[in-house]
């Protein structure tokens, strides 16, 4: 039954995955996205520029992508020449990487039958987004830190996790029975996760001979009794990572021409909340890739009812659109609107009465 819940759980988030690349590769696909003569994909994930698969189409080397035909089908890439392995790359300045987990188990006696101690480093402009993800510590004799720098600061933290029988779980809740979770602090980029136990799990290893830690995306990951059992053959999860570019401020940046990254008349440059840097977006009325050459191209509200919400005629202008009204009506021409009314105008008319007596009821009084 466990093993069943487990593949479920297994072909949900692939399902998830596969969803959230389907929508941001047919996004992406309605304009360019990486450089002339430049490979844009990777098996099933699009590869933006600044990211690029060789010396030429990728901003700086900390973009490279490394996509490994030769031991996979459909090919993976990797981030630069690490066993880091990333499964959606975003130009709103995330990407998605799986991530080993820790594991700490013991045999009944107390012995220790399996340890690992997973770490991740992000070279410059890249940081472990403090929001999309969480630090997770299952098991019911359990303690895990999460430590490792942010800026030139070290930083270390986590939480316990405990629970007497296997009856204290309850599903979809991690505060504390079985499962504890915790935000890390901004600017991460580098993470270590190590996990120790109270009792070597000998109090509860007829339920439980195994706690497991994990820096993963809040969302991939949903607490059952099962995951006690479960994630022992799970050995990756989701993670999310912000990245940037430079290390300047948009004005620094702009200052030098030949290395502003913003390229793309139609696009601005903005600074991200987490870490330092810089990071572009197309124009509002535009969609595209803004680090490149004329990458921003106007969006057509006009064949999307649901941006332009016309009434009865739309025309689309560069970054806009307008309402337009037939003739023989009158009105904003939106549906959220005035709409586009039939017939003319009122035209209040004056009363035909002479000036003077109009004046006289005015308070005027003419000699």
């Amino acid at each position: 039954m466990g093993l069943h819940l487990h593949l479920l759980q297994a072909q949900l988030l692939v399902s998830v995955l596969l969803i959230f690349v389907s929508r941001s590769v047919s996004t992406q696909s309605n304009f360019q996205i990486g450089k002339p003569n430049c490979t844009d994909h990777c098996g099933n994930v699009s590869i933006p520029f600044p990211f690029g698969t060789r010396e030429g189409c990728y901003f700086n080397k900390t973009f490279l992508v490394t996509c490994n035909d030769t031991h996979y089908d459909p090919p993976k890439p990797f981030w630069v020449d690490s066993n880091i392995d990333i499964t959606i790359i975003s130009l709103e300045g995330q990407m998605r990487v799986m991530q080993f987990i820790a594991k700490d188990c013991y045999s009944r006696d107390g012995t220790s039958s399996y340890y690992n101690e997973p770490s991740i480093t992000l070279t410059d402009g890249f940081l472990v987004n403090n929001t999309a993800n969480k630090f997770f510590v299952i098991g019911c004799d359990t303690y895990a830190h999460v430590s490792g720098w942010r800026g030139n600061r070290t930083y270390d933290t986590g939480c316990s996790s405990t629970c007497n029988d296997k009856d204290d779980l309850v599903d979809v809740s991690c505060f504390g029975l079985g499962c504890c979770q915790m935000s890390i602090p901004k600017q991460a980029w580098k993470v270590e996760v190590t996990l120790d136990s109270y009792h070597n799990l000998t109090t509860v290893w007829d339920f439980d001979n195994c706690s497991y830690g994990f820096l993963a995306e809040e969302s991939a990951f949903t607490f059952s009794a099962s995951s006690l059992s479960n994630l022992r053959n799970v050995k990756e999860l989701p993670m999310v990572v912000d990245w940037a570019v430079g290390e300047e401020t948009c004005e620094e940046a702009r200052n030098n021409v030949s290395s502003y990254a913003c390229k793309s008349e139609k696009s601005k440059c903005y600074e991200p909340d987490n870490g330092y840097g810089y990071r572009c977006r197309c124009q509002d009325g535009y969609e595209g890739n803004p680090y490149l050459d004329d990458g921003c191209k106007d969006i057509d509200e006009c064949k999307d009812q649901s941006l332009n919400k016309c009434e009865k005629k739309c025309e689309n202008t560069p970054g806009g659109f307008k309402c337009v009204c037939p003739k023989g009506y009158h009105g904003d021409g939106k549906k959220d609107g005035q709409g586009c009314m039939r017939g003319q105008l009122l035209v209040f008319k004056v009363a035909t009465e002479s000036s003077n007596d109009l004046l006289m009821h005015c308070g005027v009084l003419i000699d």
